[in-house]
């Protein structure tokens, strides 16, 4: 299916469902107001009944109960005294033999009890005027034994207590409800309804104002017809309409589908312009469709920006900066975290790297630890042993004299060994007075002077320590192998949340872009790294500079 047909179809169902829409819109708006309005006309009447009949039951109760000489209608038929000993107003319609509505009041005077019957008629009057409520309305009274207790007007020749009313109303009355609704009356017709309950006396009866929904509905469905009629003359409009509408849409949407065609192709280098002035299209200024064409060399833009990004972060150049178009630009924020997910694996993956360097340096000092404690527990005493035993049985004293030498010199390389592989009092006295006694050890060995200034509080764990003497003793080997310096300057400083580490020699730097790094410079890299340190390296002016800060 071409376009312009798509957009007749379009057009068109957008029209006839908005006409639809306002249609039934209108339709159930009016037709709620028409139900409010005859439910509020039906409330009105049943109210006024209400008081009505209120009205006559009060006044002839009062006739009869102050005037002692009242003259009272008795009823023909007989009320047992036994159940009727009460003063009161009765319905006593079950035992009248015609099953006539009757309304007794009984009262007592000087013992004797008086019975008055009330004039069915001025109820039946009352009830019979139709005022307002149209051809098929009617007010009547129901009792509740679920039997009226007035005229109905649909059925004048019935008896009223032989016609059965079990109606919605008159279930929710009983119960001492009063509203209005639409539900189906005694007659099984749908009805508009008004009802309230009247409680007077030992009386429990609803009073009902209806009429028939079909009457009120002729308006309705007048109304309903002409809306019909509008709805298809609005249809019938749009349609042609649209096929103009149509004539003028699809001829620039046709040119820019053909461009759009070399764009699906991966051409993002024509001309968005639409040139109109050779054609016969009806638009004078294409200015929306040139905006059209702006929007697609934005999103060229967009997408190549994105592929250059994605190229960035294939390649695991995750600092490479992009910046997505909008808020709504899924592809960008798809991009950035894809890259954030680089980054944390990437951060994992290093973390994971330090994990395992620590975990072989921590493995790697315990060896030497191990090897320290078997050379000082196991061959210094052998020496010292050997040393006793030659002093105590070799007679000659230039050959006593000269093992004993021998003997010493090996215990002194085996304690610089022990020394050197973990020092004694690193555990037992701190880094601090390691280094100290390290720094004390080498200047006695070599013509530099060395200078260690401690400001250690000794508060760091026993891992930072070694770690940290491993430091310094790979800065001495370093001076003493590959510089000329004739000083060294040491500083350790303990902070609050981390101890930092100054190394200073003036030995001739180095030309950090120039030489390679060895495995020493390499070692206190990843020493510091495996800390979560930060190292700053200084060769500049004949002199290095370590400056060295780790956590505690």
């Amino acid at each position: 299916m071409n376009i312009k047909r798509w957009i007749i179809i379009i057009i068109n169902t957008l029209n006839i469902c908005v006409v639809l829409f306002l249609s039934v819109t209108f339709y159930k708006e009016f037709s709620k107001v028409l139900d409010n309005r005859v439910l509020l006309q039906l409330n009105s009447i049943k109210t006024l009944k209400h008081i009505q009949l209120q009205k006559l039951i009060n006044s002839e109760w009062q006739k009869i109960n102050t005037a002692k000489t009242a003259q009272y209608n008795s009823p023909s038929f007989i009320l047992p005294a036994t159940k009727f000993d009460k003063k009161g107003i009765y319905d006593v319609t079950h035992l009248n033999p015609t099953k006539e509505t009757s309304i007794v009041f009984i009262n007592f005077i000087d013992g004797v009890r008086k019975i008055h019957l009330l004039d069915y008629n001025k109820v039946k009057n009352i009830l019979l005027e139709r005022t307002g409520m149209g051809v098929s309305g009617e007010s009547y009274l129901v009792a509740d034994d679920f039997r009226l207790r007035s005229q109905s007007r649909f059925y004048p020749k019935k008896i009223p207590y032989h016609i059965k009313a079990k109606t919605k109303g008159v279930l929710k009355g009983i119960k001492g409800n009063f509203n209005s609704g639409i539900f189906l009356d005694y007659r099984n017709i749908s009805v508009y309804s008004a009802y309230q309950p009247i409680n007077i006396g030992n009386l429990n009866w609803v009073i009902l104002s209806e009429i028939d929904v079909d009457e009120v509905s002729k308006p309705l469905i007048a109304m309903r017809k002409k809306l019909i009629f509008i709805t298809i003359c609005i249809i019938v409009v749009s349609v042609f309409l649209s096929l103009f509408l149509t004539k003028i849409i699809t001829q620039p949407i046709i040119e820019m589908k053909k461009r759009l065609m070399i764009m699906a192709k991966g051409n993002y280098n024509q001309n968005f312009e639409v040139n109109l002035e050779s054609s016969k299209s009806l638009l004078a200024k294409p200015k929306e469709i040139n905006e059209m064409f702006e929007a697609l060399t934005s999103l060229k833009t967009a997408l190549s920006g994105a592929v250059d990004f994605s190229v960035e972060v294939g390649n695991m150049n995750l600092t490479s900066d992009y910046s997505p178009k909008s808020t709504d630009d899924l592809l960008g924020k798809t991009l950035l975290k894809m890259r954030e997910k680089l980054i944390d694996f990437r951060n994992k993956e290093q973390q994971l790297i330090l994990n395992n360097k620590r975990l072989l340096v921590v493995r790697l000092e315990d060896e030497r630890k191990k090897l320290a404690r078997e050379l000082h527990d196991g061959i210094g005493p052998f020496l010292t042993t050997l040393k006793f035993y030659i002093q105590n049985n070799i007679e000659k004293e230039s050959h006593k004299k000269e093992i004993k030498s021998m003997i010493d010199t090996t215990i002194a390389e085996v304690r610089s060994m022990t020394n050197a592989l973990m020092p004694s009092t690193l555990e037992d006295f701190g880094i601090g007075p390691t280094l100290k006694n390290y720094v004390e050890t080498i200047q006695q060995s070599v013509a530099i002077k060395i200078e260690f200034d401690d400001a250690s509080k000794g508060n760091i764990s026993n891992e930072l320590a070694i770690n940290l003497f491993r430091i310094v003793q790979e800065l001495i080997n370093n001076t003493i192998k590959h510089s000329k310096a004739n000083q060294i300057k040491i500083t350790l400083s303990e902070f609050e949340n981390f101890i930092s580490l100054f190394y200073f020699d003036d030995g001739g730097g180095f030309n950090l872009e120039k030489i390679n790094l060895g495995s020493g410079i390499n070692n206190i890299r990843e020493r510091v790294e495996i800390f979560n340190g930060t190292l700053d390296l200084n060769t500049e002016n004949g002199t290095t500079i370590f400056e060295i800060e780790i956590p505690i």
